[in-house]
């Protein structure tokens, strides 16, 4: 055995550690709850120089799919984690690396798959994965995450397996959970204990080049997945034997299946991870009582334990499997799908097997569920028959005499006219605005209600309501998920007096153009009076046009008539601050730690310099020539009503308007509530975020620092920030005039496109 040491971690920051102490080569990631803890820790870690990762953000989890499956076909050491939707957005990168035969480690942390949107952990999102041609391990607890983890990457680099491998375990339950665990004292064991990494081929080898993934045809399709097949029989006979490798090093063996009083057992219940412990309890109570009752899980989803599963439960009376899903329409979840046909294939075995559905969405799972569930199968095993096959347990239906009510009265049940009228000047062929009223904007919200949960000072609703201000007549809302979403929308609350749809951040667009385009076929065949007007506004934020940016250059693209509106808070603040691409340059967020040996958003060196300044996403939008783009602020507010009254001009008379807003986030900023609409007026005078339109290609600056010599530097700014103070030091002297140098020519350059129509 190697010496060993003990700390106090959850399952997140052990599976950071175990990535750093096998020294990974790059990590490819994105943040989603509850995974995203990970890429966090590494960051910490990256920042103290305890390894060596290259910690590359991605676009979202297809991106960053793809990044660990570029960085595996050369010859590299990968990690990668995410979570429920996230995973299902990597989904199909999966085959294709298990079909080309790449070895790599992902975490999964598992949690409900959206819709509705929820965060908690159940086991929804896993089960998508059992035909990916992945090895899955099923992690009970923060030791198994590490251990399973370099277990994982052994398995997965075996010369008769070369097969990527998933470990899984419990949002929240296990990944937030502190426990005692135990880790390698000296790195230099689990090296010794992988050994070197040799893979057979690799994309970057000039003197053996090789094609990944050619086109088939049959039959080599099908003997390729001959091939995947057998390599998961290897994987099957090489996984006990690593474990057992693997617990001679620490002590800690583990067995294919986890079981608890199984030798005598005549009822039993099958779960999978982190219940386990909870049923350990039941199951010492009902044996008190005389009850022969056990429980079994499983160390190993994929390959299939088989043979394991029918020896342990060729005894057994009576079985409760408890899922935490269900197979829709299959009356059952996957694993008891999976062990009622594995049990069939025993002749000899006449086990009685029922299907149970617990702990949806993260409800918790308590020894009384677990006794209720063991007694089940208890009786059940003593009947010789079974009363009900499948049930769901800890829920209800709902009541289905309940009329639904409504509890906010429509802003929009009478014509909302806020007195503004645009028109556009024929001559000049620029809209004018008439009406803006500034002591109209100081009224209370009217399409929002007053009351959320956002944090004190949170730029999103006065934004909102700034903007829905400049709006006339009847709004639908589409909102990204993000802060803005989850703090006004908890079930089964809602804080909008008008239509509100919620859609993923890579589909907000297209779903909203969707409605678009159905509301305006339906006018054509005359099924919704030819009168109505509504206006579609897309709300997006907290980095979801990162995620999302290729949905709405499409949606641009294909020039619908809505409203993109952006509230820019330059980061992923809804998941709790992590990098996005429109975070400042070389700022401090949970990804980019600052410390000894990382300087913030310096995410990876590269040939050339550094990761690039903040995304400019007004101007990849005007890439795209819609007909109108802006950028407003809450400290030009007669601006920001004006050119929410053009944008939605456009909309309803020549297509997609795109308006970029400043958002104050002080939690994550880093500075006071109270402060935020000053930060945000230094933002502009700084002209780090400069106020300017874009109408039918033809740039207009609306506000000028210079003219008004309020211009600033951009410490002005920063200085205001505690995510940026560092900056101002005398050792970031350099990094700091880089970034003076890049917002003066992103000016210089608007200064010229105002002045010169046809640029």
């Amino acid at each position: 055995m190697r010496e060993q040491e003990t700390v106090f971690k959850n399952g997140n920051e052990m599976a950071a550690l175990a990535a750093s102490h096998m020294d990974f080569h790059v990590m490819g990631y994105f943040p989603i709850t509850p995974s995203t803890g990970i890429s966090e820790e590494l960051s910490v870690r990256k920042a103290e120089g305890l390894h060596d990762i290259v910690l590359i953000p991605a676009d979202g989890e297809h991106g960053a799919a793809g990044i660990c499956y570029g960085a595996a076909l050369a010859g590299g050491r990968v990690v990668n984690a995410t979570s429920a939707n996230g995973l299902l957005y990597a989904l199909e990168q999966l085959p294709v690396q298990s079909g080309t035969r790449t070895p790599m480690l992902l975490n999964i942390v598992t949690r409900t798959v959206s819709g509705p949107l929820d965060i908690k952990g159940d086991h929804s999102d896993i089960m998508y994965t059992l035909n990916t041609g992945w090895i899955i391990l099923m992690a009970k607890d923060p030791q198994r995450v590490y251990d399973f983890n370099i277990i994982g990457t052994k398995i997965a680099e075996e010369q008769d397996v070369m097969l990527p491998v998933m470990v899984a375990f419990d949002g929240f339950f296990t990944s937030h959970q502190k426990r005692k665990n135990y880790i390698f004292k000296d790195q230099s064991n689990i090296a010794e204990f992988l050994g070197e990494y040799k893979p057979p081929y690799t994309a970057i080898d000039p003197k053996n080049p090789a094609t990944f993934g050619p086109y088939m045809n049959e039959p080599d399709l099908i003997n390729n997945k001959i091939q995947l097949s057998k390599a998961m029989e290897r994987a099957y006979e090489a996984v006990p034997k690593v474990m057992n490798e693997y617990g001679r090093l620490t002590g800690r063996y583990y067995n294919i299946l986890e079981t608890y009083k199984m030798e005598d057992a005549e009822a039993a219940l099958f779960l999978l991870n982190s219940s386990f412990d909870t049923a350990m309890e039941a199951v010492d109570i009902l044996r008190k009582e005389g009850k022969k009752v056990g429980i079994v899980s499983t160390n190993l989803l994929r390959p299939w334990p088989k043979k394991e599963i029918q020896d342990i439960f060729k005894n057994v009376k009576a079985l409760c499997v408890a899922d935490r899903q269900e197979s829709y329409g299959a009356q059952a979840g996957n694993m008891s799908i999976e062990i009622r046909a594995t049990l069939k294939d025993d002749l000899e075995n006449k086990t009685l097997v029922f299907s149970r559905i617990y702990g949806l969405g993260g409800k918790e799972f308590y020894v009384d569920d677990a006794l209720q569930l063991l007694n089940e199968a208890y009786k059940t095993s003593k009947d010789g028959r079974i009363e009900k096959a499948f049930d769901y347990i800890g829920g209800y239906e709902g009541n289905k005499h309940y009329e639904p009510k409504k509890h906010i009265e429509s802003v929009e049940s009478h014509y909302y006219d806020n007195g503004i009228t645009v028109e556009k000047d024929e001559k000049s062929q620029k809209l004018v605005i008439k009406g803006v009223n500034t002591r109209n904007l100081t009224e209370m919200p009217k399409r929002v209600a007053p009351g959320h949960q956002a944090c004190p000072g949170c730029g999103i609703f006065p934004n909102l309501n700034l903007f829905t201000k400049g709006l006339k007549g009847y709004v639908v809302f589409l909102f990204h998920t993000g802060c803005g979403m989850v703090v006004t929308t908890g079930y089964p609350y809602t804080s909008y007096r008008t239509t509100y749809i919620h859609n993923l951040f890579q589909n907000g667009s297209a779903t909203l153009s969707g409605v678009v385009e159905m509301f305006h076929e339906r006018k054509r065949r005359g099924e919704i009076d030819q009168d109505t007007e509504i206006t579609f506004v897309m709300v997006s934020g907290d980095g979801g046009m990162d995620i999302g940016m290729g949905p709405a250059i499409g949606t641009a693209l294909r020039n619908h008539n809505m409203i993109i509106f952006e509230y820019d808070n330059g980061g992923y603040m809804n998941t709790g601050y992590q990098l996005s691409y429109t975070t400042p340059h070389l700022a401090e967020s949970k990804t980019s730690i600052v410390g000894p040996a990382f300087a913030g958003k310096s995410t990876f060196q590269k040939k050339g310099g550094r990761s690039t300044f903040h995304k400019d996403t007004p101007m990849i939008m005007a890439g795209t020539h819609i007909p109108y783009i802006a950028t407003v602020a809450e400290s030009h507010p007669v601006d920001y009503v004006k050119k929410a009254a053009k944008a939605q001009y456009v909309a309803q008379n020549e297509g997609l308007a795109y308006v970029k807003a400043i958002s104050a986030c002080p939690l994550n900023w880093k500075s006071p509530p109270e402060e935020q609409r000053s930060v945000i007026g230094r933002a502009v005078e700084s002209c780090y975020f400069p106020l300017f339109e874009i109408y039918h290609g033809i740039t207009t600056i609306t506000y000028d620092p210079e003219k008004s010599q309020k211009k600033m530097p951009i410490s002005k700014f920063f200085d205001r920030m505690g995510i940026t103070k560092h900056l101002l030091t005398d050792d970031h002297k350099e990094e700091l005039d880089s970034i003076q140098n890049e917002v003066d020519r992103r000016w210089n350059r608007l200064k010229a496109l105002d002045q010169h129509p046809l640029l």
